[in-house]
Formats: structure tokens, C-alpha cells, sequence
């Protein structure tokens, strides 16, 4: 399952997984953007959870990006290896 979402994510892990140069990893690291992504994801809800009903389009705008941070937050945190993590963090 997990290799099938790899592949299936590759154009989002494969540049973030590149290179040869050296990185710092910590495990801490990961939890960290998973939690990250929870708060985003919880600030997409919430938004459109609080949006009036007859609201202009461009209340969208907070949530789509509410949404792809969370959604690459959870797709590296979950399916990336520990270089795409660090790449993440800008860690080198």
C-alpha cells in the first residue's frame, strides 16, 4: 500500500528526496510536520466550517492553501524518507 502511494505522490517526493549533499534528520522532525499539518488542516475546517453561506469566492483562496500546506505536510511527513523531511525544514 505504502509503495503504491509513493508511486502515486512521486512528482511531489521525487524532488524533495534528490540529491547527494548532506543532511540533519531528526526523528522529531517528522512529528513535528505531522502535527504542523493536523493545525492546518484543522484551520481548513474551521474556515470553511465558518464561512458564511452567501460568501464571495475569494474566501476560498485561505482555504486551498490551508489545505495543499496541509495536504504536502501530511504526504512527506507520512511517505518521505528522512531527506525529504529534512528538505522540508531546510535542514542540509
Amino acid at each position: 500500500m505504502k509503495a503504491s502511494l509513493r508511486k502515486l505522490f512521486s512528482p511531489l517526493l521525487n524532488p524533495l528526496e534528490r540529491g547527494d549533499e548532506p543532511y540533519v534528520y531528526k526523528p522529531l522532525s517528522r512529528k513535528i510536520l505531522l502535527a504542523v499539518s493536523l493545525l492546518f488542516s484543522v484551520m481548513c475546517a474551521a474556515l470553511v466550517y465558518l464561512m458564511p453561506a452567501d460568501a464571495d469566492k475569494g474566501y476560498l483562496i485561505p482555504v486551498v492553501v490551508f489545505g495543499l500546506v496541509a495536504a504536502v505536510g501530511f504526504i512527506v511527513g507520512l511517505l518521505g524518507n528522512e531527506r525529504a523531511v529534512a528538505k522540508i525544514w531546510g535542514n542540509r
